[in-house]
């Protein structure tokens, strides 16, 4: 009798069609957008090396487990590389080649249950393909606060990982019945807060602790539902032009070695002073984006009334 077949091989085949699609139609929106004659930016340069660096260093430290989207934000709204509203299509479209090789990696060598691992993988699908689509046509300085506070829970987030606040979990590494169900609920959210930019390894980690898992899982499952949840995001994003084609390619540019080196070389460092460094940097950039809002809110009211929100189209 033929041996099974390992459940990991359907989700990497899955996964890799999925990121393909994504990548043939970010490419084919872009030659679309350049024969419409609308400017696409970094259709004819390529990105710079600040927007590579980003890439590099967000994805190298979010394969060590810091994570990549709070810093991300940071830097993309310090330097004002694309507008606020198109910051987080962009980490959606951008960070999705890292993050997949992320999730090959992880889901191969840590073993997760795959009835778990699915069923939350499921789950933050539908919660980022709900939230992509409501995030995609929120005005401006809507998005500035959902940014913004998503910052600040980052920063929470970070703390709590300096001080070692956190839950301490089991050894378990699969979830049934009831508590399966609730972390159905849990990944469904976190898939959905994610199109706005609360980066998903924090949460995860604390509710997989609760749920007396071992923290480990934490990684397979927190990159297997990016890898997947992001290309979905992305999809929705790209129809609605609401990323900027020049800074996703230095994420996906910079991000792809970054990953391998995190993996393969370096595979953990002492992160602590490193994350305090990121707690100044997102509170300081959660700052300027409520600001931001709080000045976009004003423009908007001193239009009048029947002005509506900001509609603005992306770089693609």
């Amino acid at each position: 009798m033929p041996e099974s077949i390992d459940p990991r091989v359907f989700l990497f085949t899955a996964l890799a069609l999925l990121t393909v699609y994504l990548l043939l139609t970010w490419y084919r929106t872009a030659v679309a957008a350049t024969r419409a004659g609308r400017r696409v930016d970094g259709w004819s340069e390529p990105p710079n090396f600040y927007e590579n660096a980003v890439g590099f260093v967000t994805n190298f430290f979010d394969t060590l487990g810091i994570g990549s989207f709070a810093p991300t934000t940071s830097l993309f709204k310090l330097r004002q590389v694309v507008s606020d509203e198109n910051i987080p299509g962009t980490m959606m479209i951008g960070h999705t080649p890292p993050v997949v090789i992320q999730a090959f990696i992880f889901i191969a060598i840590i073993t997760v249950d795959p009835v778990t691992l699915i069923t939350m993988l499921v789950a933050a699908v539908l919660g980022a393909w709900l939230g992509a689509g409501v995030v995609a046509r929120l005005p401006r300085y809507k998005i500035q606060v959902g940014m913004g506070i998503a910052l600040l829970i980052a920063a929470v987030t970070f703390v709590l990982a300096i001080f070692e606040i956190t839950a301490v979990g089991g050894e378990a590494t699969g979830l049934s019945g009831t508590n399966l169900a609730i972390a159905f609920a849990c990944l469904f959210v976190l898939g959905a807060l994610m199109t706005i930019g609360i980066g998903m390894y924090a949460p995860t980690m604390i509710i997989i602790s609760l749920m007396g898992m071992n923290p480990v899982v934490a990684f397979p499952i927190m990159m297997g539902a990016s890898a997947f949840l992001m290309p979905v995001a992305g999809l929705r994003f790209l129809k609605a032009g609401r990323y900027g084609l020049k800074a996703a390619l230095g994420l996906a540019i910079g991000g792809v070695p970054a990953v391998l080196i995190a993996a393969f070389i370096v595979k953990s460092l002492p992160l602590n002073y490193m994350r305090w460094l990121v707690v100044v940097v997102v509170l300081y950039a959660a700052i300027l984006m409520l600001r931001s809002a709080v000045q976009e809110r004003r423009v908007m009211q001193g239009r009048g009334p029947h002005t509506g929100g900001f509609s603005g189209g992306g770089s693609a």
